[in-house]
């Protein structure tokens, strides 16, 4: 809000001037043209997500960084009340309607693509997806309560500075959208119990002791044993997690857009703080491509490959694609490096400027070689 003001402020200002300078010189100096041009820039970032960092109002962004999708930087991190409101009346007046069986089939290919949709059509699809895995009546949910429980995390989602298995439980515990009111005891615990274990699963500070449990057990696997499918449990949610080069490249790179311009908007926040820079969110460091060929081939290959050894018809689905992804990303890096070569190259070769002393740089006074000899 005073960043905006100060925008304001500053624009009123430099038209005045550019005014007053126009009635008296007949003719407006390109410094003031220079100078409109900056406050516009400056407006158009406080206007940007991708600029919500402090240091991105100060800090030339644009090179090296790419727009996330043609919809994502549109988009407030923050929705208002009335917007919420708004979606929540097209998501009830669209969730009676019949979703066609294409699309149906659609929500379960790797290439479904989320920026096509709206939110209030999302929320419909996940209404879909709710009904068509059959958990409405698995846990006996009421679909007034399973809308209520959606709507419920659309609206909060971004208002919650961080999310932990707490949180998630406090949503579904609101008694208009508990999702888990007529589950009995055991089953709510059981539950819980395998919520909070996906959930700490995800943390990749686990990622190597969790896949050596499922390579110590696969050539013995059994389904019928509870610890057994714990731990693939684990693994497929593992999997899920960091699967977005699994799916086609035109729907998965818009994620990575977004994922390394919110890695560095956090590192720009903790050098502006003095806090230690986490190395892989580094603008200064990381590119788009080293950040991928090798968290491909360290940490997704070995992960995928375990999982297709025990369902071989997933390889097409999960290997084949990220294969691609790392020969794409391996292309880019090396492109990268061409430019970057030629550049220094080009600053080697560049013909060196005059650097003899502009009149007004010369000094006043004679130095002792100058003077005039004595007579």
């Amino acid at each position: 809000m005073l960043l905006r003001y100060a925008h304001n402020t500053f624009l009123d200002r430099l038209q005045s001037l550019e005014k007053k300078i126009l009635i008296e010189a007949g003719e407006t100096p390109a410094v003031v043209y220079e100078m409109k041009r900056q406050v516009e820039s400056f407006r158009e970032k406080l206007e940007s997500v991708e600029h919500l960092s402090w240091l991105g109002l100060f800090k030339e962004l644009s090179e090296g960084t790419h727009k996330p999708s043609p919809f994502y930087h549109k988009r407030t991190l923050r929705k208002t009340r009335e917007e919420c409101e708004h979606v929540k009346e097209k998501f009830l007046q669209m969730s009676s309607l019949e979703v066609s069986e294409e699309v149906r089939q659609y929500l379960k290919t790797p290439t479904f693509d989320n920026w096509q949709w709206e939110d209030a059509e999302i929320m419909v699809l996940l209404q879909v997806m709710y009904t068509d895995l059959d958990f409405i009546s698995t846990f006996n949910i009421e679909l007034d309560v399973l809308q209520q429980f959606l709507y419920e995390v659309y609206k909060r989602y971004n208002n919650i500075p961080f999310h932990n298995f707490k949180h998630c439980f406090c949503v579904t515990q609101m008694s208009e959208s508990n999702i888990f009111r007529n589950l009995t005891t055991e089953q709510y615990k059981r539950i819980r119990e395998g919520i909070i274990k996906c959930i700490l699963a995800t943390d990749m500070s686990r990622h190597t002791d969790i896949l050596n449990k499922f390579k110590a057990i696969l050539p013995v696997f059994d389904f019928s044993n509870k610890d057994h499918r714990d731990v693939l449990m684990m693994i497929m949610i593992k999997v899920s997690d960091i699967s977005n080069e699994a799916r086609p490249m035109d729907v998965a790179e818009p994620w990575l857009d977004c994922l390394l311009q919110e890695f560095f908007n956090q590192s720009d926040m903790e050098k502006l703080e003095g806090l230690p820079v986490t190395p892989f969110m580094d603008r200064d460091k990381v590119t788009k491509p080293s950040s991928q060929t090798g968290f491909i081939r360290f940490v997704l290959f070995p992960l995928f490959i375990e999982l297709a050894n025990l369902f071989p018809s997933l390889e097409q689905h999960i290997i084949d694609p990220v294969r691609k992804a790392l020969d794409y990303y391996t292309e880019m890096e090396k492109a990268l490096e061409r430019e970057k070569q030629n550049r220094t190259q080009n600053e080697k070769t560049k013909p060196k400027e005059c650097t003899t002393p502009k009149e007004s740089e010369l000094p006043l006074e004679p130095g002792p070689a100058l003077k005039p000899s004595a007579v």
